[in-house]
């Protein structure tokens, strides 16, 4: 029987997660997850791409939201109280317009000491209507597009398999910052097929496949370039059909609800891989 082995929510896109036992499931994904971004001084998101240091930077956000600390190696703290009342102000994500409101003084010297250039924090408003893209359109904060990411272990398992062969040492499952990790799939990339599902209380159906960029090659936790695995061998056996390389499975809300670590899931709907 396939479980949830993992539950991982990212309130700061780029940065490091939080791990969860339980998660409330919105229509958004995760509680929390991706509501917050950093941006330049001109409203443009940073990612793990150009800012690999984002990834040593960890997010603690308290139950209600209310509270956010930022933690990284070597640094003192900083607290904030969340803003979310304030005016929003224009922000830029892949070349497509959102709002922010940004999250003050403190917070925006915090990140530009740690990051080494100038950076400011936002929130989603709670206006933001965002419409994802893919097989069934849902909504997210700041995800690079759909709600919820999940990967299989037994596709990691093949990959580092595949790493192997060549003398590459295996890779972690924070390589590919997923939402949701599913063990008990014993088929590699089962993901792909599992159009709809049911975890704990909530519903998922499937958007699209993940396809995977230069984040990838980023070491979690030097916050590095550590290319050009895992993209090369990937590149190998995982191209999709549109361009690019797949590795796990994006899907829309369709059931709020909560879920946790342990719980079953269900596939009540299968269909063909689009890779």
């Amino acid at each position: 029987m396939a479980r949830v082995a993992k539950l991982l929510s990212y309130p700061i896109k780029g940065c490091a997660p939080m791990p969860t036992h339980t998660a409330v499931l919105t229509p958004a994904g995760l509680a929390h997850d991706r509501s917050f971004m950093v941006i330049s001084e001109d409203g443009v998101f940073r990612s793990q791409r150009r800012n690999p240091r984002l990834a040593v930077i960890r997010p603690e956000l308290s139950d209600g939201g209310e509270r956010l600390t930022l933690h990284a190696p070597g640094s003192e703290p900083a607290g904030i109280d969340v803003d979310t009342s304030g005016r929003p102000r224009d922000v830029t994500l892949f070349g497509a317009p959102f709002r922010g409101i940004d999250q003050g003084d403190e917070a925006a010297a915090w990140l530009s000491d740690i990051l080494g250039t100038p950076s400011r924090l936002v929130r989603v408003p709670a206006d933001h209507d965002r419409v994802t893209d893919g097989r069934t359109p849902g909504t997210s904060g700041y995800a690079d597009s759909c709600a919820v990411h999940l990967l299989a272990r037994s596709s990691l398992d093949l990959l580092n398999e595949r790493l192997g062969e060549h003398g590459t040492p295996p890779l972690p499952m924070d390589r590919f910052r997923p939402n949701i990790v599913v063990d008990g799939w014993d088929t590699p990339h089962t993901e792909d097929r599992a159009h709809r599902i049911t975890i704990g209380d909530t519903e998922l159906d499937y958007a699209k496949l993940a396809i995977r960029c230069a984040v990838t090659m980023v070491d979690q936790q030097a916050g590095t370039r550590a290319g050009p695995e895992p993209l090369r061998t990937l590149a190998t056996y995982r191209r999709a059909a549109e361009g690019g390389v797949a590795f796990g499975t994006k899907y829309a809300v369709l059931r709020p609800g909560k879920l946790s670590a342990g719980d079953e899931v269900h596939v009540t709907s299968w269909g063909a891989s689009e890779l």
